[in-house]
Formats: structure tokens, sequence, C-alpha cells
């Protein structure tokens, strides 16, 4: 599908640094960039930026999750390109410092994106203002609508209609289980309780439809989405790019140098960390739960592919047994 508005975000590093705690090493994050620069993406998220103090160390959580500015620019640098993407950090509600952050002038990154909840969108939407007088493009990244209360969304959604700091608001299937009707009826209620806001889609593979369900948001008009290389990211991961790409037909786009990528790097680093669809995952999304259980299922070699028993446990969660 051809849309020249258009836009793709990479969220490869931040989303894939969920899985090892944001160890990726700076020749993988370089290898990451190039990829991405060569083919064409709009915008590449390298990580988050939080707070560093003694709970919160850089030994402890991983370079990425903090994105210090001269790490950025080593990554820059590493492969000047004639149209480089965007550079975009993720904000989370509560482990912020925005006195330490530069105005965007002064720093490698274009773009904040703000994560919250729907009860911390009042937290969130001051961390886009701030964001915003410091010269940065600013989305909010709304997680687990699937699991607010419509209501309360729709209060969020009213005062974020009323924030002119906002550029792009996010519709996050967070625990994957939307279906492309569930999709369709949330971005509705985006467009008819914040219609000025230019929306994107962020999702997640755990019932195999990030990539359909992305497909689903584009014929609703949203023109922001994330991708990951490989599908990279938390549990069951995320869109595929690569994917994507083939899907948008644009020619600005060449898919070759994520291939490449996915050949020379992920490839090897599927024998370390996992991602991806299994069982476990898809009922922890059609359960429409938060994927953490799953994930410490997955990591206890002796319970990982006892989906029956998993099953079984989490509908007795999800009724309230």
């Amino acid at each position: 599908m051809f849309r020249k508005e258009l836009k793709v975000l990479d969220c490869t590093i931040r989303d894939g640094g969920l899985i090892n705690n944001y160890r990726f090493s700076m020749d993988f994050v370089k290898a990451v960039w190039r990829a991405t620069c060569d083919a064409g993406v709009d915008i590449v998220e390298l990580g988050k930026k939080l707070a560093e103090s003694d709970e919160y160390t850089r030994e402890k959580y991983g370079r990425w999750n903090f994105c210090d500015d001269d790490d950025l620019r080593e990554v820059l640098d590493s492969h000047p390109c004639d149209k480089p993407p965007m550079v975009a950090v993720m904000y989370d509600v509560g482990r912020v410092d925005v006195r330490g952050m530069r105005p965007r002038d002064q720093s490698p990154v274009d773009m904040v994106r703000t994560a919250c909840y729907v009860h911390q969108i009042d937290a969130g939407l001051d961390l886009v203002k701030r964001s915003k007088d410091l010269g940065y493009l600013t989305t909010m990244n709304i997680m687990a609508a699937s699991a607010s209360i419509e209501s309360e969304l729709i209060e969020g959604l009213q005062e974020i209609e009323q924030t002119p700091e906002l550029d792009y608001l996010y519709l996050v299937d967070t625990f994957g289980a939307f279906y492309s009707e569930q999709v369709t009826y949330y971005l509705k209620l985006y467009q008819q309780h914040a219609p000025s806001k230019p929306l994107g889609f962020h999702a997640h593979n755990n019932q195999q439809l990030a990539f359909s369900n992305t497909q689903q948001a584009i014929i609703d008009g949203v023109n922001l989405l994330d991708a990951t290389i490989n599908g990279i990211g938390r549990g069951a991961g995320n869109c595929n790019l690569e994917l994507l790409l083939n899907f948008l037909k644009n020619p600005k786009f060449d898919v070759r140098p994520v291939y490449k990528v996915i050949q020379e790097e992920f490839v090897p680093l599927r024998r370390e960390i996992e991602w991806g669809f299994n069982d476990i995952y898809g009922i922890s999304g059609f359960l429409n739960q938060h994927p953490r259980d799953a994930m410490k299922i997955r990591a206890n070699p002796e319970l990982k592919d006892r989906c029956y028993d998993f099953y079984l446990k989490s509908l007795r969660l999800d009724q309230g047994d």
C-alpha cells in the first residue's frame, strides 16, 4: 500500500532492549543504525532516556536505557548518510529528569516519545510540554488501552486534544490482544475525542497479528507506524520491519539492508535471547494479560513449553479465581 504521508519508526533497540536489559553492544547498535539509514527508515528510536540514580545505573540497566548524547553521537557518526533518519528516545513517566535534557539544537535527539498508562496521562502531558519547550517533536504512547476503563480513556483523550504541544498520539497494543476490529474501534475512539492529533500505532505479536493489525491501522488512517527488525521485542515481539517495508511499496524504502543485518546480526543473536510467537505468548495475548508472567514461564526451562498448564492458570486469574 502506497501513501506518501506514511512514515516508519524503527524501535528495534528500544523495544528489543526489554529482552536483554538494553545490553546491546555498540557494534550491534551501529549495525542497526546503518541498516535503517540505508533502508530509508524515517525515524529510529535508539533507546530510553531514564534518569540515572543509585538504583538505576548504566552498569545494571544497560547504556541504551539512558541514551547518553555521546553514545548516540558515536552511533550516528559511525555511518553518515545523505538523508539520515530522525533520532527518537522514549521517556517513561516517573523515571525521567527533564532538567538533564538539552535543547534539541544541542542534542542528537529529534523526537521524544512519552510512554504512560491512562492514569498517568496528566504526568505524561507535562513531559510532552517540557519536551516541546526544548524544541523536540513529541509523541504520547498510551499503554494498555485494551485494559483501561473506557470512560477514563476518553477523559484522557479529551485532555490530550487540548494539548497543542503533542505532535503524535499513539495507540499501543501492549498485550498483543487486538484483532483488527479492536484496532478500528480504538482508532475511531481516538479520532473522535482527539480529532486534531495525527495517530501512530505500535503492535505486539502475541497472536501473530502485529503485521496485519498494522495494515489495519493504515487502512484506518494511521500515518506513523512502529516496527522492529526481525520483529524483535519483548515477549512475542513486534511488527517486522522487513514485512512492513515490503508492504508499503514506497520507492524511498530499500529492504535489502534490513535483510542483510538480519542475516549478519539477528540470526546469531537468536542463539542468545528469545523473541517471537509461541503458544505461551499467544495465551497471554488472547486473555489480554500483561506478558510478564508468560516471559517468566519462557525463562524457566522446566515450564517454558507447558502451554496447557499456563492456559489453565491464566484462565483462573482472568476469571478472578
